[in-house]
């Protein structure tokens, strides 16, 4: 499913915000998260591509991608920065 430019905002910033909740201490305020959740959504939907996995279309589908690519780039975040 497509999304307009404020669709992806608000996929972003649920995503992120969710994120920010599920990976302790990854939290970094309203505009990174959005900015985490956006690029959360590109790293899940290529890692869905690759994989092969279709969880179907729509904004549940898109917010739960964009989750789980934000959370995948908050635990990498955190591994830089303890190092």
């Amino acid at each position: 499913m497509e999304h307009g430019i404020i669709a992806w905002l608000i996929i972003g910033a649920i995503a992120g915000w969710l994120a920010g909740l599920l990976v302790k201490g990854g939290g970094f305020g309203l505009i990174v998260d959005i900015i985490v959740g956006i690029v959360g959504a590109f790293i899940g939907g290529w890692l869905a591509r690759v994989l092969g996995i279709s969880i179907g279309g729509g904004w549940i589908s898109s917010i739960i991608t964009a989750l789980i690519g934000a959370v995948i780039l908050l635990f990498v975040i955190r591994l830089f920065r303890r190092g």
